[in-house]
């Protein structure tokens, strides 16, 4: 199977990926917490407010693929919890990344 196939949350889109996220505001730290509704679901330890947690976002995400922020744009879901974030990576790149976080399976990691 493809790397596309055994993540809902992630789709190819041109030569990068396009990543579908439920973000949770104000939680104690920044990181994964597994798939919810076929979106990856990220607790940001940033505030709703003003875009401190879509800045929030993009900035760990760039960081946890390690590539430049500017390769990192939201896409869609600018005032929502529930965004597309377009990343200029390889699916495959991505796909790997998501299974170091949530494992090979795409359960929930403590």
């Amino acid at each position: 199977m493809n790397d596309v196939g055994v993540w809902p949350c992630l789709s190819a889109r041109g030569e990068g990926s396009s990543l579908r996220v439920a973000v949770v505001p104000n939680a104690r730290r920044t990181g994964t917490d597994g798939l919810h509704d076929g979106a990856l679901r990220v607790r940001l330890a940033a505030p709703p407010v003003e875009g401190q947690a879509n800045a929030r976002l993009l900035a760990w995400l760039a960081d946890e693929l390690g590539c430049a922020r500017r390769a990192v744009r939201l896409q869609r879901g600018d005032h929502a919890r529930r965004k597309t974030v377009e990343v200029d990576l390889p699916t495959a790149a991505v796909a790997g990344w998501l299974s170091r976080c949530l494992g090979p399976a795409g359960g929930h990691r403590p």
